[in-house]
């Protein structure tokens, strides 16, 4: 009994043991898993982007992301006047026709080699042969490299807006001895698995699932970024990014304008929304006509909708306050605004007499004219939400609607960008300059087939191009401001879209961050500051 009793006391201290070291084991575990959390910046999205090399693609999917991984020349913060990043100081020359940057000491690449303006010539001339926006880098001819740290940006004209062109938006300074290998780098590979210049470096991505950043040790700016390490959440279901939000999953959503859902998010005490800065975004809701079908070719028809639409009614109603009617085709906010156009207050007897005068009786069923509505899906808010609310407004001017849903993105963009469509609620931004965003939706030369938001309404206006060409190229602020407001009021008059609301730019996220970019390009920027409240 004795021996019995010996083994039975050596095993339960063993056992003790064991679930002693057990214990220690998962409580490590868990510290290391805190730990780790609370070094690494979770952020959400229902966007899934095709690869990361901003400098040949637009749009916020691909933009976010890559503003992490790359560096730019230059970057803003919560003004319009530039600041450093890569290039530690720039001037203009040539009555303005080039710009000197001058380069920091010591930038790397993420594979260890020197960052030189062989890399910076090289990084504008391929954002200037393969972004849509063409308008962006069109007055520069080349970029001279006399010394390693200098880079001199080489243009036919003065452009004013070339500063806010080589913003992280829009000019990643890629690797030249990657890039420079003859692919095309619009689909160089590259670009879904890149070797960057900013602050986060690449590690992994999967396509709807996330995407994973790293610190780059070396990076130029010392102290930044804060966070060891980023994720991009993708979620497909916008609740399921909502409750995550909630639980504390996810640090918080950079760019949400969801309506009821920020409402909602924003009472908890956890929770902290901004909507702070975004004013270079611009984002400009409407309804766009394809001019190159009757009778939405004649202005009194385009004219005779935008009187019918309710301004009011959408962005206080629908939106609960939260957005704002938009007047023309610059967004306000930006330092070329104004509200002094031809303005279309809700008038349903004056849409009718307009439609009369265009010839468009109506019939013995009231109805004048029938339509398809498309819509840009996703972000029900600000489109299916106002297509839905279009047609029973529309019903009441004897204007038959019938919206037409589009599965996916490129479904929709393929109809619209193909003039297979009769009128389209949609957005576009300004992007910060007119030459960058504007531009492109009203410049004749710019009418595109099969490329979507290169003036796919059809509009041509010989005033209107003049006025955008010598705003293109005027230095003196004050005169290129008044160019743009003549501008506005011809667009206004022309009715090429029917505005209806400025998007709502904002974010959500978890009370124990600090220093969000409340910039003026929102969260189109690094996130190299932002960091956790211990």
């Amino acid at each position: 009994m004795e021996y019995v009793k010996e083994n039975v006391i050596q095993i339960a201290r063993r056992f003790s043991r064991t679930v002693a070291l057990f214990a220690a084991a998962l409580g490590a575990v868990a510290g290391a898993a805190a730990q780790d959390r609370a070094e690494t910046l979770v952020w959400a999205t229902t966007q899934v982007p095709r690869h990361f090399n901003q400098g040949v693609q637009s749009g916020v999917a691909t933009m976010t992301p890559g503003a992490q991984i790359f560096a730019s020349p230059i970057r803003y913060g919560s003004g319009w006047e530039p600041q450093p990043y890569l290039a530690e100081s720039w001037s203009f020359q040539d009555d303005g026709k080039s710009l000197l940057l001058k380069l920091v000491p010591n930038a790397k690449f993420h594979d260890g080699k020197p960052i030189t303006s062989e890399d910076v010539a090289f990084s504008i001339m391929m954002v200037k042969a393969n972004h849509p926006f063409q308008s962006m880098f069109e007055p520069v001819e080349r970029v001279d490299t006399p010394d390693p740290r200098i880079a001199i940006v080489r243009m036919k004209s003065p452009h004013p807006a070339i500063l806010l062109a080589l913003s992280p938006a829009f000019c990643p300074i890629v690797p030249k001895h990657v890039y420079g290998d003859g692919a095309d780098p619009r689909n160089h590979p590259r670009n879904a698995n890149p070797i960057g210049s900013g602050p986060y470096k690449f590690v992994e991505y999967k396509p709807g699932e996330h995407l994973i950043l790293e610190r780059f040790e070396q990076f130029f700016l010392p102290g930044r970024p804060k966070f060891k390490r980023q994720v991009m959440r993708i979620f497909k279901d916008p609740n399921a990014l909502v409750l995550a939000m909630e639980r504390g999953e996810v640090d918080f959503i950079p760019w949400f304008g969801a309506i009821a859902e920020t409402e909602r998010l924003k009472k908890l005490p956890n929770i902290q929304e901004n909507a702070k800065g975004g004013q270079a975004i611009g984002p400009l809701n409407w309804v766009a006509f394809n001019q190159t079908k009757k009778p939405f070719d004649d202005v009194r028809v385009r004219k005779a909708i935008a009187y019918a639409i309710d301004q009011e009614f959408i962005t206080k109603k629908l939106h609960r306050g939260l957005t704002r009617p938009a007047t023309g085709p610059i967004a306000p906010g930006t330092p070329f605004y104004t509200d002094k156009v031809e303005r279309y207050k809700v008038d349903l007897e004056k849409a009718k007499r307009l439609l009369d005068e265009a010839g468009l009786k109506p019939g013995a069923d009231g109805m004048r004219l029938s339509m398809s509505l498309d819509y840009i899906p996703g972000a029900p808010d600000n489109y299916l939400t106002v297509a839905e609310y279009l047609r029973p407004q529309l019903k009441k001017v004897g204007i038959n609607v019938t919206v037409r849903a589009a599965p996916d993105f490129p479904t929709w963009a393929k109809r619209v960008g193909g003039w297979d469509f009769d009128a389209t609620v949609d957005a576009s931004f300004n992007y910060g300059d007119p030459v960058i965003g504007v531009h492109r939706t009203y410049l004749s030369s710019n009418i595109r087939k099969g490329v979507i938001w290169s003036n796919t309404q059809n509009y041509r206006s010989p005033k209107a191009d003049d006025l955008m060409a010598r705003a293109t190229v005027e230095k003196d602020f004050e005169k290129r401001k008044t160019l743009y407001h003549e501008f506005q009021k011809v667009v206004a008059a022309d009715v090429p879209v029917a505005y209806t609301h400025v998007q709502l730019i904002n974010m959500v996220a978890l009370k124990s961050l600090k220093n969000l970019p409340v910039t003026i390009w929102h969260t189109l920027t690094p996130f190299d500051e932002i960091e956790r409240v211990k």
